[in-house]
C-alpha cells in the first residue's frame, strides 16, 4: 500500500519537496496564497489547490487520496502567531487568527482519520493551549503522539533553525528518526553556498534570476565593509552605528547588520533575510545581502529549484517571504523517512 500525502499550509511547496525526495507521494497541495501555485506545481509532481484551510471539508481531502493507500496529513500552519517576536507585541489576552489556523488542520484531521498526521512548527507553539488542544484530538481518535523540538543542522539543514515536529500514527507508535549530523559536522554556510558565483550589490547574475542582491546605500556600504564574520556593529566606528545603538534597547539586538560566517550553520532565515540590516544576513565576505538564490538553499530547496519565468514574475518582497516561511526541505524529508521507517516497522512498506 502506497504512502500518499495531503500537504495543507503547502506554500511553494518545501514539505512536498522534502516527502517526495523520501519516497512519499504527495497528491496535492492546499494554500490560500494564489501566488505560490507556480512554484509548487513546477518543482513538484502534485497539484496546488488554492483554498482557505478553514473552509476545507472532509469532501475535499478524501477524493484525492488512491484507493487502497495509506493516507497521511500533513502541514504547518503560519507560525508567526507562535513566534517570539509575535508574542512580545500581542497584548495581554489578545488571540491572533491564524491561531485558529491549527484548531481548522485539527478539524480536518477529525473528519478524514488519516492513518498519519506530521505537523510542523515554531518550537514556542509547544506552550499555547491550541497546541494542547492539537494533541488532545489526537489522542482522542486513538493516535499515538510524538513530537520533539528539532535542532534543524542535525538533518542536514545548514541554518540554526529550531522547530517543533509532530507525528502521529493510528498504526502503532511513530517517531523521528535519529539525527544524521553533530556539531562536529553539522553544514555549514561554506557548504551550502560556497559554489555560488560572486555578485555585487544591487546585481542579479544572469544565468540565474534568482541569484540577486539588494542595493546598499553608501552609509550602508561602509558599515558591511567594517564588519568581520560573526562580529557585530559594536566593531564600527561610532560614526556608523545608529542611534538605536546607543540606546539601551538597541544593544541586545547585536547581530543587526552583521555577516554571516563560512563555517558555521546560517542564523535562522526570515522572510527579510534579503535585507542587510534585518539581521546577520550580510554574505561571509562579499559586501552585500544574502541573495534569493542563497537563501533558498539555505532553507535546503534544490539549488536549480524554480520560482519564477517570464510568465510568473514575483516581487523581491514576495519571494522573501515565501522562501522564509516554507518548511525546510531537509527537514520535510527527515519527516518523510521517518513516516517510511514507520510503515515498515509495523509490517506496511509503505
Amino acid at each position: 500500500m502506497p504512502c500518499v500525502a495531503v500537504d495543507l499550509f503547502c506554500g511553494i511547496g518545501g514539505l512536498t519537496k522534502g516527502l517526495e525526495l523520501s519516497g512519499v507521494t504527495v497528491i496535492a497541495g492546499i494554500d490560500v496564497d494564489a501566488t505560490c501555485a507556480f512554484a509548487y506545481e513546477e518543482n513538484n509532481n502534485s497539484q496546488f489547490i488554492c483554498q482557505d484551510v478553514t473552509n476545507v471539508i472532509a469532501e475535499d481531502i478524501m477524493p484525492l487520496y488512491p484507493e487502497n493507500s495509506i493516507r497521511a496529513l500533513v502541514g504547518c500552519a503560519p507560525c508567526q502567531p507562535f513566534s517570539k517576536y509575535s508574542q512580545r507585541y500581542r497584548k495581554d489576552g489578545q488571540v491572533d487568527d491564524k491561531w485558529r489556523l491549527l484548531y481548522s488542520f485539527a478539524r480536518i484531521i477529525q473528519e478524514t482519520t488519516p492513518h498519519i498526521v506530521s505537523m510542523e512548527n515554531v518550537p514556542e507553539l509547544s506552550t499555547q493551549t491550541v497546541f494542547r488542544d492539537f494533541v488532545n484530538v489526537l489522542q482522542e481518535l486513538d493516535y499515538n503522539v510524538n513530537w520533539n523540538v528539532v535542532y534543524c543542522p542535525e538533518y542536514g539543514v545548514p541554518q540554526n533553525r529550531k522547530r517543533l515536529v509532530l507525528l502521529a500514527s493510528r498504526l502503532g507508535q511513530i517517531t523521528l528518526m535519529q539525527p544524521l549530523y553533530n556539531q562536529n559536522n553539522y553544514p555549514t554556510v561554506r557548504d551550502a553556498i560556497g559554489w555560488l558565483p560572486p555578485i555585487n550589490a544591487g546585481e542579479q547574475y544572469e544565468v540565474d534570476p534568482l541569484h540577486q542582491a539588494c542595493r546598499l546605500s553608501e552609509i550602508n556600504m561602509r558599515r558591511i565593509q567594517s564588519s568581520v564574520p560573526g562580529g557585530t556593529w559594536r566593531d564600527w566606528d561610532v560614526s556608523l552605528q545608529l542611534p538605536c545603538h546607543r540606546k539601551k534597547t538597541g544593544k541586545t539586538y547585536p547581530a543587526v547588520y552583521g555577516r554571516m560566517s563560512w563555517d558555521e550553520p546560517s542564523p535562522t532565515i526570515t522572510t527579510q533575510f534579503f535585507g542587510y540590516g534585518n539581521g546577520r544576513f550580510g554574505h561571509p565576505d562579499q559586501d552585500r545581502a544574502l541573495s534569493l538564490r542563497e537563501g533558498a538553499i539555505l532553507q535546503s530547496f534544490p539549488p536549480d529549484y524554480v520560482f519564477i519565468d517570464e510568465d510568473h514574475p514575483a516581487s523581491r518582497r514576495d519571494l522573501g517571504i515565501h522562501i522564509g516561511n516554507a518548511v525546510p526541505v531537509e527537514l520535510g524529508r527527515a519527516i518523510g523517512v521517518s513516516i517510511l521507517n514507520h510503515l515498515r516497522e509495523v509490517g506496511l512498506d509503505g
